[in-house]
């Protein structure tokens, strides 16, 4: 199993979807490149428009954390009982 699941997701702009933002003053007001659009709640306005998104992401992060334990602990009981004549694990 990874040791590390750290992922970066990026914002999208709302309207284009494009990720080349202008983080301006501190994150305090932010602008696409792309389009135009301002955001003059800056980070967090950013961050609660894009929420739908970054749960999607954090599933699909669960769903592999979830598929790399099965195969974790499916490896290590077909370690254990190798060799042994009273146990099969298919």
């Amino acid at each position: 199993m990874k040791e590390n699941y750290s992922r970066n997701i990026l914002l999208r702009c709302i309207v284009c979807g494009d990720t080349d933002l202008d983080y301006i003053e501190n994150k305090l007001s932010i602008s696409c490149n792309r389009c135009g659009k301002e955001y003059p709640g800056g980070y967090d306005e950013l961050v609660e428009l894009n929420q739908p998104y970054i749960d999607e992401q954090i599933q699909r992060l669960n769903t592999e954390i979830e598929k790399d334990a099965q195969k974790a602990l499916d490896d290590s009981f077909k370690k254990f009982f190798k060799g042994s004549k009273n146990f099969k694990i298919k």
